[in-house]
């Protein structure tokens, strides 16, 4: 979707367009309703603005549609679809599933949620070395560091969205 597109669009069809690129409503909203950018560049900043802050309740929301890393995001969303494309450098080697599969559980029995981080352009060694280093981290400051993989993530599937 061009920015013209994007800006010329009905309010339902840009929300849904930047739904996929992190289910936060109220960030969704503040988009739809900024509209006219007059840049790629003025709306990835407004995107990265409106950010800041997002609640434990609107990041807890968020993460219910993000499968855990390593995990292939099931059904025909383009959620998913944007969730599959950015995992597919994460091996797919027995030793990596399971060490991920063992993270994944030690993680969410520490936070009570999934995992994340921005695995575009990460190898699943650097994945797996981030997951055991973020389970040292207290609840707050690893909630912190969530909102940041989380922001980083809507991003770039914004930018993909403006590039199909």
């Amino acid at each position: 979707m061009t920015l013209d597109a994007l800006n010329s669009c009905t309010p339902a069809e840009a929300a849904a367009k930047l739904t996929p690129c992190v289910d936060i409503p109220r960030w969704v909203d503040a988009i739809v309703a900024a509209r006219p950018f007059s840049s790629e560049a003025e709306l990835i900043s407004f995107a990265e603005n409106a950010a800041h802050p997002w609640t434990e309740a609107e990041i807890d929301g968020a993460l219910a549609h993000h499968p855990r890393i390593g995990e292939r995001a099931q059904g025909s969303t383009a959620e998913a679809a944007l969730s599959r494309n950015e995992q597919s450098g994460v091996s797919t080697a027995v030793e990596t599933q399971t060490a991920l599969l063992e993270g994944n559980r030690a993680y969410e029995q520490k936070f009570g949620r999934v995992f994340l981080i921005r695995a575009a352009g990460r190898s699943a060694e650097d994945i797996l070395a981030a997951l055991h280093d973020r389970l040292r981290n207290p609840p707050d400051q690893e909630l912190d560091i969530v909102a940041q993989q989380l922001r980083e993530i809507a991003i770039l599937r914004l930018k993909g969205v403006l590039a199909a």
